[in-house]
C-alpha cells in the first residue's frame, strides 16, 4: 500500500453545536493520508491509475461548503467515507482542526482512521 498525503488543507464549512457555528462557515484545517495501491501508476505513469489529489481537494471544497456538521468527528468520518467510496482509497487517516476558537489554543481537533469494508 502506498500513501498520498495532503497537508494543511484549509476548507470552509459550518461545524459546531452553537448557533453562531451553525449560521456562519468557519475555516478548518485538514490533513489526509490516503492509502491506495499505486503499483500500476508507478509503472504506467498515468493519473488514471492513482488517486488524483487535485480532484480530492476540489471535491472536498465543493462538499464541505454545502454542509453542516455538529461534531468534528462526524466531519472527519464523512471525509473518510467519501475518500473510500468515491476515490477507491483502501485506508485513510483524516486529521481535522478548528482554528483559534479557544483562548490560548491555536487548534483543536480529531484524528480518525478508516479502512474500506471490502
Amino acid at each position: 500500500m502506498d500513501l498520498i498525503f495532503i497537508d494543511d488543507l484549509r476548507l470552509s464549512t459550518r461545524v459546531g453545536i452553537y448557533p453562531r457555528e451553525q449560521a456562519l462557515p468557519q475555516t478548518v484545517e485538514m490533513s489526509l493520508r490516503i492509502g491506495h495501491s499505486s503499483a500500476r501508476a508507478g509503472h504506467s505513469d498515468d493519473i488514471r491509475d492513482t488517486i488524483d489529489y487535485a480532484s480530492v481537494v476540489d471535491r472536498l471544497h465543493q462538499e464541505l461548503a454545502a454542509r453542516h456538521f455538529n461534531l468534528l468527528e462526524r466531519l472527519a468520518d464523512y471525509v473518510a467515507m467519501l475518500l473510500i467510496e468515491e476515490f477507491g482509497a483502501v485506508w485513510v487517516r483524516v486529521s481535522v482542526a478548528k482554528l483559534g476558537i479557544m483562548r490560548d489554543v491555536r487548534r483543536v481537533g480529531v484524528i480518525i482512521e478508516r479502512g474500506s469494508r471490502g
